[in-house]
């Protein structure tokens, strides 16, 4: 890799430090550290919920299965962005107003504590759990892919690039938290923005224009210009069903806790779905012009076909920053992640469990602490290249969606949900997942999150009635919910 490239690349990479180090001079307490004051601005929480969502998958891994399946592969990209609209439309205002009026509540198991007025603390808990648990290898996921990319692109060996970037992330992380993760977030989903416009456009000019590569691609085979090539009804829905994972991802939906203003919202639903439809566009272009371009001399591995591209059509100074924008890609869903895993041993676990009268001071160094350490566990796991963890990352998805996303909405909409319901919801959603990614064949083939879902909704909307009385939910906990639907207008 040319000099100039790891010049660039290495710029870049300080400059995150540095907004970290800017960041940390203005966190004062726990809501700075995990929400920022609840004063992010519009656009800020747009570009960081998009990024913090679409990782390396945006920018190597759909441009990978474009390029090896064709168009067979956009029915994820529609439901993706269904699910994120959706998630925008209806659960971004309502959870900002709710969250505050809930005894100004600033996790996701701080909320559903307070939403059901769960006294037990088994809410808090196994939420708690779940976020600790499935992010922990969710960020051992990334990491490897962060080696991957500086061992690939720079010939740095695996380990020492394992470790540069996991430093750079759990330094900004520490420092500033959900301000230096959502400002780091922003200038990264330019930056990957502008890559997924840039990138395709060069790469179809370079291959001759749109109606050369859809000729060639016909040509090589033309089940890749069809959308139901080797797909079945279970493939589809399979995966439209991704959009589902949406209302059920901590280190999205705690940007629409953090937003300043429920009038900030709709700008922020305008900017962040252009982005993720614009971004979307660009990934499946790039993994689709990969198939004519590299025809003659096909990529031994088609996730690396982003890569590929900016090694061969750009000069080395523009060739840095686009691959900085695959590790912008990387680090901010790894730094979201380990900002919400260690907003879960703060606020829920010392300050929930250990220690009530904490301090903002101790509870921000506590968390600042467990960054570290959660971060530790994440890289010893990622130690292998070849980790299964990877396998992990659907699996997570599929996890947070099926536990959260059931209760996440009833709890927002449903005035007569009840404590035992969420919990029920929970662990039946949760276990759903468990269970049904150890089964094959026929039904089984469905991605785990739509049983999952579904289910946990059942479970909610039945326990939910069957206990449910005049008094569960509480006269104060039905007053909260109306007063939460009045702030929201």
């Amino acid at each position: 890799m040319d000099s100039v490239t790891l010049i660039t690349f290495i710029v870049y990479l300080v400059g995150m430090l540095v907004i970290g180090i800017i960041a940390f001079r203005l966190t004062n307490n726990l809501s700075d550290y995990v929400l920022g004051g609840r004063n992010l601005g519009g656009s800020v929480a747009a570009l960081s919920a998009g990024a913090s969502d679409m990782s390396s998958w945006l920018l190597l891994g759909l441009p990978g299965a474009m390029y090896a399946g064709g168009m067979n592969q956009i029915w994820l990209a529609i439901g993706l962005a269904v699910g994120a609209y959706l998630n925008w439309q209806f659960v971004a205002k309502r959870l900002r107003t709710y969250t505050e009026v809930a005894k100004d509540s600033i996790t996701i198991p701080d909320f559903l504590e307070n939403r059901f007025r769960d006294k037990s603390r088994i809410l808090r808990v196994i939420s708690a759990l779940v976020i600790l648990i499935f992010f922990t290898f969710y960020t051992s996921a990334g990491l490897v892919g962060g080696a991957i990319l500086f061992e690939q692109s720079f010939g740095i060996e695996y380990q020492s690039a394992l470790w540069i970037g996991a430093i750079v992330i759990i330094s900004y992380t520490f420092l500033g938290g959900f301000l230096a993760v959502s400002w780091t977030d922003f200038f990264q989903g330019i930056l990957m923005f502008l890559a997924l416009i840039i990138v395709p456009i060069v790469a179809i000019n370079a291959a001759g224009g749109w109606d050369e590569v859809v000729s060639q691609v016909g040509s090589i085979d033309p089940g890749y210009l069809n959308a139901f090539t080797d797909t079945t009804a279970i493939g589809i829905i399979s995966l439209l069903a991704w959009g589902l994972g949406y209302f059920g991802q901590p280190h999205i939906i705690t940007r629409f806790m953090a937003v300043k203003s429920t009038k900030e919202i709709p700008k922020a639903r305008f900017i962040g779905m252009s982005w993720m439809v614009f971004a979307l566009y660009g990934s499946i272009f790039t993994g689709f012009a990969g198939i004519a371009y590299f025809a003659d001399t096909p990529l031994d591995n088609a996730e690396t076909v982003f890569i590929a591209f900016t090694q061969e059509l750009f000069n080395p100074w523009v060739a840095g920053i686009l691959l900085a924008a695959i590790l912008s890609a990387i680090m901010s869903t790894i730094d979201s992640q380990l900002l919400v895993s260690s907003s879960a041993v703060a606020e829920d676990f010392y300050k929930g469990i250990i220690r009530k009268n904490a301090s903002q001071k101790e509870l921000v160094w506590i968390g600042r602490i467990a960054v570290i350490i959660i971060a530790i566990i994440a890289i010893l796991i990622a130690q292998d290249p070849e980790s299964q963890v990877l396998d992990l990352v659907e699996y997570a998805w599929a996890g947070f969606g099926a536990a959260f996303g059931p209760i996440i909405i009833l709890s927002l909409f449903w005035k007569r949900t009840t404590v035992g319901g969420a919990i029920a919801g929970m662990v039946v959603g949760a276990l759903t997942v468990i269970v049904w990614e150890q089964l094959e064949g026929g039904i089984f083939d469905l991605y785990e999150i739509v049983p999952g879902f579904a289910l946990g909704t059942v479970a909610i909307i039945i326990v939910s009635l069957i206990f449910g009385t005049p008094t569960n939910p509480s006269k104060v906990v039905r007053e909260e919910f109306n007063e939460a639907i009045e702030n929201e207008s």
